[in-house]
């Protein structure tokens, strides 16, 4: 049975969420949820993660996994509250306690908050297996973006999460605590091993002028012309690229917000005495 994809996009953060299912009426998994956040205000709303929500009803699905593809810096994510609402268990890489450690560390988080990823509800080795429903499914390990990061192969298609973008946009930065280069280099081999007809789908789209927002691409495309890593860019000129470029790169504009979230499998950090949520902004870290 072939895996139907449907495709949503956040104009605000430039965030691609994939919700793949097996048949209607079947079991469904969202990949990489967001959760609406105003920075100005400091407040968060549903509105991205109830169209998924209506998704899932309209077409009389049961989510059965809520995939991340890692702890994300650019968006806050939308796990906690679509298992709240539909049920499901959040998946991410095993190794999402290196992340978990690092950043404690810099927001000085709570002693009870633990750094071992018991926050998920399943911790996915390199070549784990599960289904969605009749879908046979495969955790790859893809670390470089971060020490954690995961891509998931269903049917014929792999969730890539921030390893590649599209051709014209290149690859995913690697200065991030934890982050390495060299991982990144292999990591997107690895993916590119794959048949050339294989379709990618990216968790962003960041379209230069003129083109179209896009959310899928396929091996062969990346191949031929992808601008960081396309055949023939060796793993030496690849990484002093991605060293220079991430040199010059700004901090994403949600990194502070995004990350203490998303340590927590989308939950806010436990309420203070007088029942409010804080985030913390460390100084000078960054």
């Amino acid at each position: 049975m072939a895996a139907h994809i449907h495709s949503f996009y956040d104009t605000q953060t430039g965030t691609a969420t994939h919700l793949v299912f097996d048949e209607e009426g079947g079991t469904a998994a969202i990949i990489d949820p967001v959760l609406d956040y105003d920075a100005k205000a400091g407040r968060t709303k549903t509105t991205n993660a109830d169209l998924l929500l209506s998704f899932l009803r309209e077409h009389k699905l049961q989510l059965r996994w809520i995939l991340e593809t890692h702890a994300h810096a650019d968006h806050l994510s939308a796990a906690a509250y679509l298992r709240t609402q539909a049920g499901g268990q959040i998946a991410i890489g095993a190794r999402i306690g290196q992340v978990q450690q690092a950043f404690k560390t810099i927001f000085h988080l709570e002693a009870e908050f633990a750094i071992d990823g018991s926050q998920f509800d399943v911790l996915f080795e390199d070549q784990s297996v599960f289904n969605i429903g009749s879908l046979s499914c495969r955790a790859l390990a893809v670390p470089g973006h971060t020490p954690a990061d995961m891509a998931y192969q269903i049917d014929d298609a792999i969730f890539v999460g921030d390893t590649l973008f599209m051709p014209d946009v290149g690859t995913a930065r690697c200065d991030f605590p934890g982050g390495d280069a060299h991982q990144l280099y292999q990591s997107i081999q690895k993916l590119l091993t794959y048949p050339p007809e294989t379709r990618l789908f990216l968790c962003h789209d960041y379209p230069p002028a003129g083109r179209a927002i896009s959310m899928q691409t396929t091996v062969a495309e990346q191949k031929a012309h992808n601008i960081h890593i396309r055949d023939g860019i060796s793993e030496t000129n690849f990484v002093q690229m991605r060293q220079q470029r991430d040199a010059g790169l700004d901090m994403p504009a949600l990194l502070l917000p995004s990350v203490q979230v998303n340590i927590r499998a989308g939950a806010l950090p436990p309420a203070e005495s007088d029942g409010v949520h804080y985030l913390k902004i460390p100084l000078n870290q960054f």
